[in-house]
């Protein structure tokens, strides 16, 4: 975390704490029914368990092509490989905290991994599937409340409207 102080329009100064973080993807995975797969994760930060789309940091290995990244976290974390990976978008996860850039992918024509990754450590996930309807009920009733996720399943509504 970084301290700042920063002028403001009209002249004054105020502090801000900014947090420092990696780049970052997230993952809009469809299997074979067009079904998105979820994640359901303890999360410290707001003390409660999250439903969220695969995602990590991009680290050194990854800076030349962020899908070596979509393609490591998918193994890690949903034990899938794609067939077909496609950037969706970029955004900053939360301006007013934090530098953190994510680049959404979309992933399909998964298949089970042979080689297995090991896990993050600490890293306990239970995996779902949902319908686009169904992850749009759950935004709506308050089920999924993550916003790279939300952002996903919008993307994902927006794609089928093309």
């Amino acid at each position: 975390m970084e301290r700042q102080t920063v002028e403001l329009p009209d002249g004054q100064t105020s502090h801000r704490e900014i947090v420092r973080h990696a780049k970052a993807v997230g993952i809009l995975a469809i299997d074979d029914q067009d079904e998105m797969i979820l994640e359901k994760q303890w999360r410290a930060p707001v003390a409660k368990t999250v439903l969220e789309i695969p995602a990590g940091k991009v680290d050194d290995r990854d800076e030349a092509d962020l899908t070596h990244a979509v393609y490591r976290e998918l193994n890690e974390e949903i034990r899938m490989v794609p067939d077909r990976v496609e950037k969706l978008c970029g955004f900053y996860s939360s301006v007013g905290f934090s530098d953190e850039f994510m680049e959404l992918y979309l992933a399909s024509g998964l298949k089970p991994v042979e080689d297995k990754l090991p896990r993050d450590k600490g890293e306990f996930l239970e995996l779902s599937t949902v319908s686009l309807p169904t992850a749009l009920a759950m935004i709506k009733d308050g089920k999924i409340e993550d916003a790279k996720t939300i952002t996903a399943i919008l993307y994902w509504q927006m794609l089928k409207q093309k």
